[in-house]
C-alpha cells in the first residue's frame, strides 16, 4: 500500500463496504527516493483508521541493487520489485493471515497474461510476473551480497503458500468501474495528494501515477523505447475499452506524451546510484529496440513507426 490512487480505494472499499479489518502493508522507499507527496498519502491513508505495517529494506543494498538491475537489464525496478511483491505475502505467512486483497489484475489491465490464475480474480501466480521472474533472486547475489542480506526480497515458494493456505485476490476485478481515472477521482476526493508537473515532464496527462517516488517516469521512457509503448498507451488502451476516450484522441494523446521524461529525473537517478546522465544514456542506448527506434543523438530517437499504424 503507498497510500496512492489504487491502494487508497482498497483499503476503504475493503473497511468501508466489505466491513472488514485489514491490515494495510507498506513497503517504504528509502529517504533518497521517497517524494514528500508520498509521506503526505500514506499518512493520509492511515489517518482513515487503518492499522499499517511499514517495511523499509536497507537504503544502501537497495541502492546497490538498483544499481545492479540497472547495469545488467536497463531496469532498476527488477531488484525492487521483488521487494515489493514479497513484502505481503510474506507477512501474510507470518501472521497467518489467509486472504491478501490485491488491486489490479494485470494480465486484464495491460496484458500480462503470465500470471493468469483459475480466474480472473486469482493473484495466486504473481510470481510469473515478468518482473519477479518467477522470484528468482539469484542474478541478486555477489561476494558483497549474500541471501541472509536479501531475504526481504524473496517470494514464498508455491509450497509455502500453499501450506499456509494463502489465497491472493484482485479486488479490482470485480469492479465495473475499476480504471486508472475512475480510481484518481475517488481517492482525490479522500484527500490524495497528486502531480502538478506537465504531461511531457511525467508521460502523464492526469499527474495520479507513480506519487511516491520519481524514478519510474524515466522506468517509463526507457519501456516505451524498449517495447514502443509506455504509460501513456497502457492509460488510452484501458479508457478507449472502457469508452470514455475514442481512439482517434488515443492517438493523438500516445504521439504527444508517450515515452516523454523531464531530464530532472534522468538526472536525479543518475546522481542516485552514481553515474553520469552521459553513462546513463549509454545504458539505454543498448537496450533501444532498433527495429522501432532510429538514434538520432544522445538521448535522443526517433520512431520509425507511426501511433495507431504501425511500422
Amino acid at each position: 500500500m503507498s497510500g496512492g490512487k489504487d491502494s487508497l480505494r482498497q483499503a476503504l472499499f475493503v473497511k468501508e463496504i466489505l466491513k472488514m479489518r485489514p491490515l494495510l502493508v507498506s513497503l517504504g522507499y528509502p529517504p533518497e527516493q521517497v517524494t514528500e507527496r508520498g509521506v503526505q498519502n500514506i499518512s493520509n491513508m492511515i489517518s482513515h483508521g487503518f492499522d499499517c505495517i511499514t517495511i523499509n529494506p536497507a537504503p544502501g543494498i537497495w541502492k546497490d541493487l538498483k544499481r545492479k538491475g540497472f547495469k545488467q537489464y536497463t531496469n532498476s525496478f527488477r531488484s525492487t520489485e521483488l521487494a515489493l511483491f514479497s513484502s505481503v505475502p510474506k507477512l501474510a505467512i507470518a501472521y497467518q493471515i489467509p486472504l491478501i486483497w490485491w488491486g489490479e489484475n494485470s494480465a486484464l489491465q495491460v496484458g500480462e497474461t503470465a500470471i493468469m490464475g483459475k480466474s480472473g480474480s486469482d493473484g495466486n501466480n504473481l510470481r510469473k510476473m515478468n518482473t519477479l521472474n518467477g522470484g528468482d533472486i539469484t542474478w541478486l547475489l555477489s561476494d558483497e551480497i549474500k541471501k541472509n542480506q536479501i531475504l526481504q526480497y524473496c517470494y514464498p515458494s508455491p509450497e509455502e503458500m500453499e501450506q499456509a493456505n494463502l489465497r491472493i485476490t484482485f479486488l479490482g476485478y470485480f469492479w465495473k468501474d475499476w480504471s486508472l481515472l475512475n480510481n484518481g477521482i475517488y481517492s482525490i476526493l479522500r484527500g490524495l495528494d497528486i502531480r502538478d508537473e506537465k504531461p511531457w515532464e511525467i508521460g502523464d496527462p492526469y499527474g495520479i501515477t507513480s506519487l511516491d517516488e520519481d524514478f519510474v517516469t524515466f522506468n517509463q521512457m526507457i519501456k516505451y523505447l524498449k517495447y514502443g509503448f509506455g504509460r501513456i498507451t497502457d492509460y488510452v488502451n484501458e479508457d478507449i475499452r472502457n469508452g470514455i476516450m475514442t481512439r482517434e484522441d488515443g492517438v493523438q494523446l500516445v504521439k504527444k506524451y508517450d515515452g516523454t521524461c523531464s531530464p530532472k529525473y534522468i538526472e536525479k537517478f543518475a546522481n542516485y546510484i552514481g553515474i553520469t546522465v552521459e553513462e546513463f544514456w549509454e545504458q539505454v542506448d543498448q537496450s533501444v529496440n532498433s527495429e522501432l527506434f532510429e538514434k538520432i543523438g544522445l538521448g535522443k530517437y526517433k520512431p520509425k513507426f507511426v501511433v495507431g499504424v504501425g511500422l
